[in-house]
């Protein structure tokens, strides 16, 4: 029994460290969780990374920190990526630039399907001599501006985006119910018909049936009001809004310091 106890304090203990407290996917693409960087250079470079995805399909992630967990900083950036799902799940196609200010640590980790285009060597380089210089002057502005410039230079490849991102994708399909909602909204329709009943109070019913029909099609199908409430953010919309497409990544960049 004691080895039984034993053995189980020992699961609890590895679920906890497995299951360690890992941030949230972020909403945006570009995240100071500091408040060091100016925000309109944080808006211009969400704008930047946003597009990026737009044009490529490839998905683009930073996040500034203050203090880094007690952890293995390779491994913590490695969970992180595969916890927010950067880039999508077919061509694993994301990036994410992780930096903790207070312990002036910083990695590049690369998706799978970007280790072609951006492999470790040129990952260490862009750490070293893009990014690095200016940290260590307390630029950061200018070292996440130039780090970010030189990793959409390295991971522009000849695939071609949508024009949309994952996020807005997204919004669309709930703004386009499918066929099936409407089957069930028909459904619905012919039960009220039947509880109300036929005859006489027909006419009464047919006003009734304008009355039900109007908010759906104005609130469901025009307009995007739907979901207008409950998706809208800073800025109007939900523009500029990050959603990870389900990538991967194997551990591929590369660490620096300053």
């Amino acid at each position: 029994m004691r080895r039984f106890f034993s053995l189980l304090l020992v699961v609890i203990v590895c679920s906890a460290h497995g299951a360690e407290s890992l941030p949230p996917a972020p909403t945006r693409y570009f995240n100071d969780y500091t408040g060091t960087v100016r925000p309109d250079t944080a808006a211009a470079l969400n704008k930047k990374l946003e597009q990026f995805e737009k044009d490529t399909s490839s998905q683009i992630v930073v996040a500034m920190f203050g203090r880094m967990p007690d952890v293995d900083f390779e491994d913590y950036a490695n969970r992180l990526f595969r916890s927010w799902k950067i880039g999508q799940a077919s061509k694993n196609n994301g990036i994410l630039l992780l930096v903790f200010k207070n312990d002036r640590k910083l990695r590049v980790e690369v998706g799978y399907g970007l280790e072609g285009v951006l492999p470790d060597a040129i990952a260490n380089q862009i750490i070293a001599r893009e990014i690095v210089p200016h940290l260590k002057k307390g630029d950061f502005d200018s070292g996440l501006t130039a780090g970010v410039n030189a990793i959409l230079l390295g991971a522009r490849c000849e695939k071609k985006g949508t024009g949309r991102t994952v996020a807005s994708r997204r919004d669309r399909r709930v703004q386009n119910p499918s066929p099936v909602v409407f089957f069930l909204i028909l459904l619905a329709f012919i039960f009220a018909v039947t509880m109300f009943g036929f005859g006489r109070r027909g006419t009464q019913y047919h006003r009734r049936r304008r009355n039900y029909w109007g908010p759906i099609l104005t609130s469901g199908w025009g307009g995007g009001s739907w979901v207008g409430g409950g998706r809208s953010g800073g800025g109007g919309g939900f523009s500029g809004g990050f959603s990870g497409g389900g990538g991967s990544s194997g551990g591929g960049g590369a660490s620096g310091s300053w």
